[in-house]
């Protein structure tokens, strides 16, 4: 088993950072204890698959593509638009496997990927201030009382829109597996069973998990509650991040060190990547660790526009995937993949590819950051190939 469940503490006893603020705290134990009946989205058997898809990407004999909304929207799921993503996906991995002549597993995220951390709990327009959204399963985008007030119903129509889209990817045919951050404990928490095989517990949210680089705390209630699931799981990596953190996220979270486990997903922007990635490649591959290195290059390049509008420039993301390439060529280890916020809608909210500063507000129907359209997708993939080959 990847976490010791008897040695790390409850995570309930701990302080969980970027949970809302229930105001009904009976209302969510009901919705929680019903979901806790309900049957896993996902089952053990898949995620055991997952890890080991992840242990070629871990050995250096594979690639990962982990892509899909920022924060998925409950009024936007449907089968054509699962499909969408799903066949960008697709594509992607297509192109990545032909380049490089490696196989790629694909990773979405989605059924699962409806809650958000955030830099502040409100939110101030027009001297007016309101909760910040934290995604479609706690509040709505409306910016009125009633639409901020945190609703653990929302929890209950979460589960239901990740069975349904996982029920569409299944009946697709293609092996793509789910992901997304494990941030609203209570929920996981509810969705977690020991397997009958094997007596191992596994969250069922979802076929991996990940901590954001908000709540990877090493005393915190996130990393102590994914060192007892058995998932494949993995840690977003900011600027602050050292080596000795880093390494110690691994001893809590993959004390066996076992392929396919770990993953670290490195956002430290372009302009920081070949500064402060090194270090941290360099010590945790001395530590003998097989973690798995995907770079996220969107977070750490996001900017507001001159109309108010969060963006990234085409131009940074790449630079960011250069710079962590470069650095695992220079110390010989394996760039194992990337983690993209994409849709496969023709939208108009990252600069680049024929999109410019001030053709954002076409068609900009992202929740909360930018995301990398279809057409802006696959030329990242068809550069990434050339630096990967």
């Amino acid at each position: 088993m990847s976490g010791a469940v008897g040695l790390v503490p409850d995570w309930r006893t701990l302080v969980a950072r970027q949970q809302p603020q229930w105001p009904d705290r009976a209302r969510l134990g009901e919705v929680v204890a019903e979901l806790a009946g309900r049957p896993p989205v996902v089952t053990p058997r898949e995620c055991d698959a997952l890890t080991s898809r992840l242990a070629g990407v871990a050995q250096g004999r594979a690639l990962l593509l982990q892509g899909g909304d920022c924060a998925e929207r409950l009024d936007k799921v449907s089968a054509r638009a699962i499909r969408s993503t799903l066949r960008l996906l697709r594509q992607m991995s297509v192109v990545l496997a032909a380049g490089t002549g490696l196989p790629v597993t694909t990773v979405g995220r989605i059924a699962g990927q409806y809650a958000k951390p955030r830099s502040s709990p409100t939110e101030t327009v027009d001297g007016r201030t309101l909760p910040v959204y934290r995604g479609d399963a706690v509040n709505g985008t409306g910016f009125t009382p009633t639409e901020r007030l945190p609703d653990p119903v929302r929890l209950r129509r979460v589960y239901d829109a990740s069975r349904y889209t996982v029920d569409v990817l299944r009946a697709s045919g293609a092996e793509v597996f789910t992901s997304h951050e494990g941030l609203l404990l209570d929920y996981e928490e509810a969705l977690t069973r020991p397997d009958r095989r094997s007596g191992r517990r596994y969250a069922g949210s979802g076929h991996l998990l990940w901590i954001g680089d908000r709540t990877r705390d090493l005393d915190g209630a996130h990393v102590a509650y994914f060192a007892t699931i058995d998932n494949p799981v993995a840690v977003k990596l900011g600027p602050s991040t050292t080596p000795e953190h880093a390494l110690a996220l691994i001893e809590r979270l993959d004390p066996e060190r076992r392929p396919g486990r770990l993953t670290f997903v490195v956002r430290m922007g372009a302009e920081r990547v070949r500064d402060l990635l090194p270090e941290l490649v360099e010590k945790v591959d001395a530590s003998g660790s097989p973690v798995i290195w995907v770079s996220d290059p969107m977070h750490g390049n996001t900017f507001t526009a001159p109309s108010g509008y969060k963006t990234r420039r085409f131009g940074d993301v790449f630079d960011e995937l250069t710079g962590f390439v470069e650095v695992h060529r220079a110390l010989g280890t394996h760039p194992g993949g990337l983690h993209v916020e994409l849709t496969g809608e023709d939208v108009t909210e990252c600069v680049g590819g024929g999109v410019g500063l001030d053709d954002l507000h076409r068609h900009y129907e992202s929740a909360c950051d930018p995301r990398l359209n279809a057409t802006q997708a696959l030329e990242l993939a068809c550069l990434v190939t050339e630096l990967l080959r």
